[in-house]
């Protein structure tokens, strides 16, 4: 009786075996696969004629389904680059998403702005990762002298997300980003000239101060003779001194 006792202490003494997690590979392999149930041919046929987004590798997933599946994965870099890689369309927006900043290096942040072929997922990884970054005013200055529409893009996508989200930095650091705006606002291509003009109203918007710059900018662009920057800087001179946004900055002081 006592060796079955003791044989039996032993036994439930052995620690729980932990269920091994699941390699990346393994988990890029079950999100695409969520993503794509998750999508509809509906969803997915209407992406470029009603907003724009041109892919040939999308499931039609909603955003919302994208942002539920980021809660709950949390943070991983591992994960995010696997999922880039995989080049789906919704797989590189969760990717976005999950990411983390504090991780990210200059040299990805250049390769992930090379892959960029279209506004959403452009707009999308600097507006919810690239302005956390330590690279990002860096990032700015070199996109914006790109010929390519999507890098460019990218410059004044992520300058406009700098301007809503940093509350740290300094009206200086705006300032000197100016004159990369005004010397963009002559590219004709649409995806680009309406980053520019994104820029150029959300560093008008943080203070009185950025507000009376980016106004002067607004206004010799709107004298130009080139018809794209005459539209950047009409539209925000109109957009900076709608009584709302002169309401907000009053408010700050």
């Amino acid at each position: 009786m006592k060796k079955a006792a003791a044989k039996t202490k032993n036994v439930r003494s052995q620690p729980a075996s932990v269920p091994q997690r699941p390699s990346v590979r393994e988990q890029v392999r079950s999100l695409i696969a969520e993503l794509e149930r998750l999508g509809t041919p509906a969803r997915r046929e209407e992406m470029e004629p009603r907003y724009g987004i041109a892919t040939d590798k999308a499931f039609g997933t909603a955003m919302s389904d994208m942002q539920k599946m980021a809660r709950r994965i949390g943070r991983d870099h591992a994960l995010a680059a696997a999922l880039w890689e995989a080049e789906w369309y919704e797989a590189r927006t969760l990717a976005a998403l999950i990411d983390a900043p504090e991780e990210i290096t200059a040299a990805q942040m250049d390769d992930w702005c090379e892959d960029f072929d279209n506004w959403a997922i452009c707009d999308t990884v600097c507006f919810q990762l690239f302005d956390r970054t330590p690279h990002a005013f860096k990032k700015v200055k070199q996109w914006s002298g790109s010929r390519a529409e999507f890098v460019r893009r990218g410059a004044f996508a992520l300058l406009a997300s700098l301007a809503l989200h940093d509350k740290e930095t300094s009206s200086e650091s705006f300032l000197r980003c100016l004159p990369l705006i005004e010397e963009a606002a002559d590219d004709e291509r649409n995806f680009v000239k309406k980053a520019v003009n994104w820029a150029l109203r959300a560093i008008g918007e943080r203070s009185s101060e950025l507000h009376a710059a980016a106004l002067d900018s607004a206004a010799r662009l709107a004298r130009s003779a080139q018809p794209s920057a005459r539209w950047v800087g009409s539209d925000a001179h109109r957009q900076l001194n709608q009584p709302a946004v002169l309401k907000r900055l009053a408010k700050r002081g």
